[in-house]
């Protein structure tokens, strides 16, 4: 069953209008047809199972046949701060971080940071990377579409991080599996909780530092050294896992 979002002002009781560019694609790419059946998120963890039951130029009225109001969200949201990877990494990590459920995905420009990222190319590379995380979204039937925040400095993303509830810091040098086992075993399934993964260069131990300060919780992912863009997923897997209703 294909895959759409809709606005809340698209909305209405018994049926679901879809406009602007899915039209196309549900007309002239898809090739749908009156009857056929689709499913629809709101963007706030509601799905509905709906038909066609109109098709215009510019306008698809599909009819709400049901509505699950359990969503496929996990009950954490997890926020990721990623720091700037070197290539199309960030472009996977985003793909395959929407997969498993991230909540919100944060770039992070640090201090070892390869990739320098001038307003224009950063404004350009976060437009590109939400349009992949909306395709990973539809792709794995999410509830929601995880928003990549605009590029932020260190020190944005410690203030930024200030509303959530845990704050996980893998750290290479970190030791003491029993300790993320057990914070991880401890979490209480309706919480927000904060990723920290740095660059390929690591952290700056002034990062630590600052971020220690700020109440980031260095833990271990293991014996073995993970790369950046298999960090993040490896501890969302375990999240994951842990959390999945």
């Amino acid at each position: 069953m294909y895959h759409f979002f809709a606005q809340h002002e698209n909305i209405h009781d018994t049926y679901i209008d879809i406009t602007g560019d899915d039209v196309n694609h549900v007309k002239n790419v898809l090739r749908m047809k009156t009857g056929d059946e689709l499913l629809i998120s709101s963007g706030s963890n509601v799905d509905y199972y709906c038909h066609i039951s109109e098709m215009t130029d510019d306008n698809i009225r599909a009819e709400i046949d049901s509505i699950d109001e359990e969503g496929r969200e996990l009950g954490i949201k997890v926020w990721l701060f990623q720091g700037l990877p070197k290539g199309d990494k960030m472009e996977l990590i985003i793909q395959k971080m929407t997969e498993l459920g991230v909540y919100r995905i944060v770039p992070v420009s640090m201090k070892r940071s390869v990739v320098k990222l001038d307003k224009k190319k950063a404004d350009s590379k976060v437009k590109r990377w939400n349009m992949i995380s909306e395709s990973a979204a539809k792709q794995s039937k999410r509830s929601i579409i995880p928003e990549i925040m605009p590029v932020c400095t260190f020190n944005e993303a410690l203030e930024m991080s200030q509303q959530l509830d845990v704050k996980l810091l893998p750290y290479e040098c970190a030791d003491g599996m029993a300790k993320t086992k057990k914070i991880i075993e401890n979490l209480k399934g309706n919480e927000s909780i904060g990723i920290f993964i740095g660059p390929e260069g690591g952290y700056d131990l002034d990062e630590l530092s600052k971020a220690k300060e700020e109440g980031w919780e260095e833990i271990t992912l293991g014996k073995r050294i993970l790369r950046t863009e298999t960090a993040g997923m490896m501890l969302m897997s375990v999240l994951m896992y842990m959390n999945e209703k």
